[in-house]
């Protein structure tokens, strides 16, 4: 039920329009892009031993505290960047859900910088394992972004503006 103002009829609290379809299957994908992120990171984590002797192969008039410190860096950056990832991930979901326009604009810049990262993954050798869960993720991104430039989405997104 919704609340009225004492003296009128209308309402305290506007009631919001569900999200279209498109809309709703934009966020889930977002939600997958997360779990997505969050699997990548694991697994990093997991194989996180390899890393100290790639470090010694690409450079190998490193120290072993220059190697140290490498490696610490290393994991410092790939954490802070997934967790960066995946609460992006899951706020633009949010926001999404909720008809923000500006988090669909924001949605859209960022898979447009996922799309440089993941063109950048391709220089040089790389094993597939380095070249899954880029690509799975800007698979991810690319549906999650057509989705909220379908016509039906954008007629939520420009209802919402006006709220």
């Amino acid at each position: 039920m919704v609340q009225r103002y004492p003296s009128s009829d209308k309402p305290l609290e506007e009631e919001r329009p569900p999200a279209p379809k498109p809309v709703e299957n934009a966020v889930k994908l977002m939600y997958v892009g997360a779990a997505i992120s969050t699997v990548s990171l694991i697994i990093s984590l997991v194989f996180i031993g390899t890393i100290k002797s790639t470090i010694r192969t690409e450079f190998p008039n490193y120290t072993t505290h220059q190697i140290d410190t490498a490696f610490e860096a290393f994991i410092l950056v790939a954490v802070i960047s997934a967790a960066i990832g995946i609460g992006l991930w899951l706020l633009m979901a949010r926001f999404n859900g909720q008809g923000r326009s500006w988090a669909r604009i924001l949605s859209t810049v960022l898979f447009a910088i996922e799309t440089l990262t993941v063109l950048e993954s391709f220089r040089g050798p790389k094993r597939i394992i380095d070249l899954v869960f880029p690509i799975l993720t800007w698979l991810v991104g690319l549906a999650a972004v057509w989705l909220l430039w379908q016509r039906e989405s954008s007629a939520f997104f420009k209802q919402r503006a006006y709220r």
